[in-house]
């Protein structure tokens, strides 16, 4: 371990309020650990909250190896809901009201909408990444949306679709909602910050519109549940 890399970590262990700690900052809480990283020695320790000792060392070298050469990341995820597909589909294209309900996301402004596409000017914002790009938006009410960035400065393309289909034969009010997210970064560095935890970033966007569908319809009528996927 580096010297600068020991030295920052044991002033980290041995502070009580790490919060206070004005070097290392946490970014997230992953696997019951509090993911801490430093801006001085590029460095990321997850760090267990009951034995602040044991800890796990990852230098910002290991982190670029981990990826090796392939960038592309998926996520995609598939769950019966209690809501209808209509209104599924009514939160998930309502992009103008991204910035209130949507985590991460500081802007989002209607360019163009026409029958069945549209363009949303977008800016999301979270460590380390900020993003400003314009989605291009394609949509089949109430099956389908799907949402491209093509101009973006940190994605070589970034593809988000949502399909909204039918759920319980007995009950309209229910829906399958299958979200997929497909990406890859231009640069390798910001590729090896985001891939450790983008995806746990994507889950809680992806449960804002579920949180928002309850605002604006009520309890769902079913319990939410995780389906299986084919790749």
């Amino acid at each position: 371990m580096p010297r600068t890399t020991f030295m920052n970590y044991k002033r980290l262990a041995f502070t009580n309020l790490y919060s206070k700690n004005r070097e290392w900052k946490l970014i997230s809480l992953m696997s019951g650990k509090d993911v801490f990283y430093s801006t001085s020695c590029l460095t990321k320790i997850a760090i267990s909250p009951k034995y602040p000792r044991s800890v796990h060392i990852r230098t910002f070298i290991d982190i670029l190896n981990l990826g090796g050469n392939n960038q592309k990341k998926l996520y995609k995820e598939k769950k019966l809901i209690g809501y209808s597909p209509e209104q599924m589909f009514d939160v998930i294209q309502d992009t103008e009201n991204y910035k209130k309900f949507l985590p991460f996301c500081r802007e989002s402004t209607i360019i163009f909408k026409g029958e069945n596409h549209g363009k949303t000017y977008l800016k999301i914002g979270f460590p380390p990444i900020i993003e400003s790009y314009v989605s291009h938006i394609t949509f089949q009410r109430p099956h389908v949306i799907k949402a491209e960035c093509r101009d973006g400065n940190l994605f070589k393309y970034l593809v988000t679709q949502w399909n909204c289909d039918p759920g319980l034969k007995d009950n309209s009010n229910t829906c399958v909602i299958t979200f997929f997210v497909s990406y890859e970064f231009k640069s390798p560095l910001h590729s090896a910050l985001a891939n450790t935890f983008f995806n746990e970033l994507v889950k809680q966007m992806e449960h804002a519109f579920f949180v928002e569908a309850g605002k604006r319809y009520g309890k769902p009528c079913i319990q939410a549940r995780k389906l299986l996927t084919k790749n």
